[in-house]
C-alpha cells in the first residue's frame, strides 16, 4: 500500500496590515510499503498511491477571494503529467484563515516529480477588499500585468535539488509550494472608489515544512465502525453539493476518542454516544469534521463532528460572519457568507440577524447549555435561519426558529499592559480579520463606563502562561468574547500566539 498526502497551507508574510495573504500549498507525501511478492521499485515505477489534498489560507485584508481552481498537476521526470484535481472547485481563500480543508484524494504513480502546477480561473471571481473606511468593496476590474482582463492564470514551480520530490515506498516527503498573494496582487482605488486588481502570480517551493493548523473534512458519510472508534467520509470540499454527484474526490478515514464533541441534528454528544448516534444516521448523511493530522503513523484525529441538519446545505439558510454590533436581540454580521437552502452561495458584507429566546445556541467544543445573551460584539457566528429580506443593502435573517453556533474568534493587537495576573490588555488592530473601526461596542459592558475600549481590550488569560510576553509584543489570540453586557473582562483566551517575527 502506498499513500501520498498533499496539503495546501497559507501563511502570512508579515504581521503588519497588508492587502493580501501569503499562501503556502504544502505537498506532503507519505509512502507506505505493503508486501508485493518481493518486488522492487524504481524512480519511474508504475505503482500507484493516493494523494489527499487540503487547502487553507492566512489572515489578510481580502474579505472574500472566491475563484475556481481548475487544475492541480504534478509532472514526473519522464515528462508525464498527473492531474490530482478531479473537477473544477470553487474556493474562497479568505474563509480559511485558521484551518486547512481536504480537497481531494487522487491516485498518482510513484516516481520523481520535478514540477508542480496550479491553474486558477478568475472568470467568475468574487473578490472583496476593505477600503480606507474598512468597508467591503467588490473588485470589479481584474487584469494581468499587461492590463488585459484576467481569465485564467497558470502557476508552476520546479522541484529540484533539495526540493526534488521522490515518491517511493518508505520515503516520506514534505514539499511546500508558496503562492504569495501579497506579492501577486496589487489593489488600486480610483477617485470614484472603483477597484482594480492586478494579478502577477509568484510561486516558490520548499521541503520539510509542516503545518499544525486545524484540518477540516466535508462530505457525505460513507461508513461508521463504532468498535474501532472511527468512520469514513466521502470528500465533497468547500461549496460542492454534498448529496449530489459522483464520489470522485475519494474518501478519508476519521478517528474519534472520548473527548470528541458531536453535534448531530442540533443535539450535542460526546465520545462513544456521539459515534453511536452517527452510526444510526442514514447513508450519505452530510458531515463536517474538524481535527488534526498526526504523523508516524499518519492518521486524522478529530475534535469536532457535525452531521445532519447541523451541516449547512439542508432546509435552512446559513450565514457566517463576525458580530460588529448588537441592539436588543438583533445582531449585525460583517464579512458574511450566505449559503442558501437551494445550494447557492452569496457573499454580502452585512447581514442583520434577528435572534430570539427560542434560538438554539451552541458553542464550539462545548457541551454546556448556552443562551443568546452570550453573543457579544466581536463574536464569530454560524447562524441557521431563514432569509427574510434578499436586498443586498438590507439583507436580514430570521433565526428565531433556528440555531446559532459561537465559533472561536481571533483578535490581533499589541500588549499594552501585562502585570502577570490572569489577564492583560491589548491595543486591538483587528477582530476576525476585520479592522477594529467597523465594530460598535455599545452595550458590551456592565454599564456604559465599562463598554469595551479597543485601545485597552481586556483579555482573560486564565491558566495560560503570559509571563514572558512583554509590553509592546504583537499577539494573535483565539477564544470567545465575554457575554453581552458583562464586560470587563472583554475576551476569554483559549490560545495566545506570538508570531515568530515578533518574538
Amino acid at each position: 500500500m502506498k499513500a501520498i498526502l498533499l496539503m495546501l497551507q497559507f501563511k502570512q508574510l508579515n504581521y503588519s496590515k497588508s492587502l493580501g495573504t501569503f499562501i503556502v500549498l504544502t505537498l506532503i507525501s507519505l509512502m507506505m510499503l505493503s508486501a508485493c511478492g518481493g518486488g522492487t521499485s524504481s524512480q519511474e515505477s508504475d505503482a500507484n498511491g493516493v494523494v489527499n489534498i487540503s487547502l487553507t489560507d492566512a489572515p489578510g485584508d481580502f474579505i472574500s477571494y472566491s475563484v475556481d481552481v481548475v487544475s492541480l498537476t504534478l509532472t514526473r521526470a519522464n515528462g508525464s503529467v498527473v492531474e490530482t484535481l478531479p473537477t473544477k472547485t470553487r474556493i474562497d481563500f479568505a474563509q480559511y484563515t485558521d484551518m486547512t480543508e481536504f480537497l481531494t484524494a487522487a491516485t498518482v504513480p510513484s516516481g520523481l516529480y520535478v514540477k508542480g502546477s496550479m491553474t486558477l480561473d478568475f472568470s467568475n471571481a468574487d473578490i472583496w477588499v476593505e477600503d480606507a473606511n474598512a468597508n467591503g468593496v467588490k473588485v470589479t476590474n481584474i487584469i494581468d500585468s499587461s492590463g488585459n482582463p484576467l481569465t485564467t492564470i497558470d502557476m508552476s514551480v520546479r522541484l529540484e535539488d533539495r526540493n526534488s520530490l521522490l515518491i517511493a515506498p518508505g520515503i516520506p516527503m514534505h514539499l511546500s509550494l508558496d503562492f504569495d498573494l501579497n506579492a501577486s496582487n496589487t489593489i488600486n482605488f480610483d477617485d470614484q472608489g472603483v477597484v482594480t486588481q492586478i494579478v502577477e502570480p509568484f510561486l516558490l517551493a520548499e521541503v520539510d515544512v509542516e503545518s499544525n493548523k486545524i484540518q477540516r473534512l466535508r462530505g457525505p458519510l460513507k461508513s461508521v465502525n463504532v468498535a474501532a472508534e472511527q468512520f469514513q467520509v466521502y470528500i465533497r470540499p468547500f461549496y460542492h453539493r454534498i448529496l449530489n454527484g459522483p464520489r470522485h474526490f475519494g474518501a478519508i478515514n476519521v478517528l474519534t476518542n472520548d473527548q470528541t464533541i458531536f453535534e448531530i441534528d442540533g443535539e450535542s454528544y460526546q465520545g462513544q454516544s456521539g459515534l453511536q448516534t452517527l452510526s444510526e444516521s442514514s447513508a450519505l448523511t452530510a458531515v463536517i469534521v474538524k481535527g488534526s493530522l498526526i504523523f508516524h503513523p499518519l492518521r486524522f484525529e478529530v475534535n469536532e463532528v457535525y452531521a445532519g441538519s447541523s451541516v449547512p446545505g439542508g432546509t435552512m439558510d446559513v450565514v457566517r460572519g463576525s458580530v460588529v454590533a448588537r441592539s436588543g436581540n438583533d445582531v449585525i454580521l460583517r464579512g458574511a457568507t450566505l449559503l442558501r437552502a437551494d445550494g447557492s452561495v452569496v457573499f454580502n458584507d452585512s447581514v442583520t440577524v434577528n435572534l430570539a429566546e427560542s434560538t438554539i445556541v451552541k458553542k464550539q467544543l462545548s457541551m454546556d447549555t448556552h443562551e443568546i445573551s452570550e453573543i457579544s460584539v466581536g463574536q464569530r457566528l454560524t447562524v441557521f435561519g431563514t432569509v427574510t429580506d434578499n436586498n443586498l443593502d438590507n439583507m436580514t435573517m430570521d433565526a428565531s426558529n433556528g440555531l446559532t453556533r459561537m465559533l472561536m474568534s481571533q483578535l490581533k493587537g499589541a500588549v499594552v499592559t501585562n502585570d502577570a495576573t490572569p489577564a492583560f490588555d491589548i491595543n486591538l488592530v483587528s477582530l476576525n480579520g476585520r479592522s477594529i473601526s467597523i465594530y460598535d461596542f455599545t452595550g458590551t459592558g456592565i454599564d456604559a463606563a465599562n463598554d469595551v475600549d479597543a485601545t485597552n481590550y481586556e483579555v482573560d488569560t486564565a491558566s495560560l502562561d503570559v509571563s514572558t510576553i512583554n509590553t509592546g509584543t504583537k499577539v494573535r489570540i483565539r477564544g470567545f468574547t465575554r457575554p453581552f453586557g458583562q464586560a470587563p473582562k472583554d475576551f476569554s483566551a483559549n490560545t495566545i500566539i506570538v508570531p515568530q517575527q515578533e518574538q
